[in-house]
């Protein structure tokens, strides 16, 4: 599942230099291989920020400090994986450091919103990746069918199945996924 660190290292600095591309919004590493990511639809990003806002107004009850954000990327060296997440609760203070990218030890949860043209990453790679982590939560919700998957550690055996329009409990939160679209 890792990869060799010099190998890493290498992706990681021919990842960092790469150019801005329209239409690309994320560059991920993953299975010894850079992984240039498509710009997401709108309805993609309109569930980014009912999800944040859901549990940003959450968090200073359960977790004061921490924020749910979209955009920073998440790292673990050890694994030779960059991913970058839709959304990640981490402690705001995470943000003051130098680092490019959080270590998976900082961060709660991650979300990911499957996109149309590469379901299959979130549904597989990304649960893999994100367990062997030890990220404890990983909410998967998919526009595309109006469902999802609550994914719970130790290491996703636990797994609750949800459709658009139920009330979930992720951890200490609840969403209402009533407020999600589907794809057109």
């Amino acid at each position: 599942m890792s990869i060799d660190p010099a190998v890493y290292a290498r992706l990681r600095e021919i990842a960092d230099q790469l150019p801005q591309i329209p239409g690309i919004s994320k560059v991920e590493i993953a299975d010894g291989e850079i992984v240039m990511m498509m710009s997401p639809v709108r309805r993609h990003e309109l569930a980014v920020l009912r999800i944040a806002r859901q549990l940003n107004a959450q968090l200073p009850g359960t977790h004061p400090g921490f924020l749910a954000h979209p955009g920073a990327d998440l790292e673990d060296v050890g694994l030779g994986r960059l991913r970058c997440p839709d959304l990640m609760v981490f402690a705001e203070k995470a943000l003051e450091e130098e680092s490019p990218a959080l270590m998976p030890h900082e961060v709660l949860l991650v979300v990911e919103v499957v996109s149309k043209s590469n379901p299959g990453n979130d549904y597989e790679n990304k649960v893999r990746d994100y367990a062997a982590m030890g990220i404890p939560l990983y909410l998967l919700v998919d526009p595309r069918k109006g469902t999802g998957i609550v994914h719970d550690q130790p290491n996703y055996a636990s797994r609750k199945d949800f459709a658009f329009g139920d009330t979930v409990t992720v951890g200490p939160w609840t969403i209402d996924t009533g407020v999600l679209l589907t794809y057109a």
